[in-house]
């Protein structure tokens, strides 16, 4: 069940006691891919995986999508947004503790983007430690055994092709490719040492969108979406 689709007296009536947040990011996905790629998938993911676990026999609230993130790497892409770390762990924060107050005692935050993550680890283990709600992150591409993720690379590509196939420019792919780059960072002895992603990819893309295609795009979501279902068990069955 979307929260944002249904009436209160629905969200009332509903027996649930998990809820999934979907986190995105409003930022560039290279010259071919929408703005909002990390937010549309984590929001598909967040959804498939609810309707598998619902079959199951229990019901999950989906909850309305977090668009902005940590992406200030991004910054010097136009369209891109973005908020500091702090104000996003506050405003998620915050939203988990209103699905708290209606009964919900579990969350399962569904993450796009990986500038968010290290921001969600901290949130939901502070919350976990201190509040009345346990919370986990939950990052799609870290459970694929996909090698290639990449930004705006042949996965997330994909995915759009799939999910969204008239939001990406293919006519734009090649260009991506060529002003992209083969992998994230410059990295010496362990560190990145580059802050801002246009200093690596001109861009704006890391590995090849001309790779993969709308099937591949359907496989990583059935993936994330059984992963997703995996994890919300062991929510279920741990003991806080």
């Amino acid at each position: 069940m979307h929260l944002a689709d249904v009436t209160w007296t629905d969200a009332r009536d509903v027996e649930a006691d998990f809820a999934l947040l979907p986190v995105g990011s409003t930022e560039q996905h290279g010259p071919h891919a929408p703005l909002g790629l990390d937010s549309m998938t984590a929001e598909a993911i967040a959804e498939a995986g609810a309707d598998r676990y619902a079959d199951e026999g229990t019901e999950v609230l989906v909850g309305p999508t977090v668009p902005v993130g940590v992406a200030a790497e991004h910054r010097n892409f136009e369209g891109t947004l973005w908020v500091s770390e702090d104000t996003f762990r506050a405003y998620v924060g915050e939203t988990i503790e209103s699905l708290a107050s209606h009964g919900i005692d579990r969350v399962v935050v569904v993450n796009g983007h990986g500038g968010n993550v290290d921001a969600l680890e901290e949130l939901c283990g502070r919350m976990s430690r201190e509040g009345d709600v346990y919370t986990a992150q939950y990052t799609w591409f870290n459970s694929t055994d996909f090698e290639n993720i990449g930004h705006a690379g042949p996965a997330e590509t994909s995915m759009i092709r799939h999910l969204a196939p008239e939001l990406i420019h293919e006519d734009r792919t090649e260009a991506a490719a060529e002003g992209g780059a083969d992998g994230w960072g410059e990295w010496v002895s362990g560190t990145n040492l580059a802050y801002d992603s246009d200093s690596f990819t001109d861009s704006g893309a890391v590995g090849d969108p001309r790779e993969g295609d709308a099937e591949l795009g359907a496989d990583l979501l059935d993936a994330a979406a059984d992963a997703l279902v995996e994890l919300l068990e062991a929510v279920a069955d741990r003991q806080r």
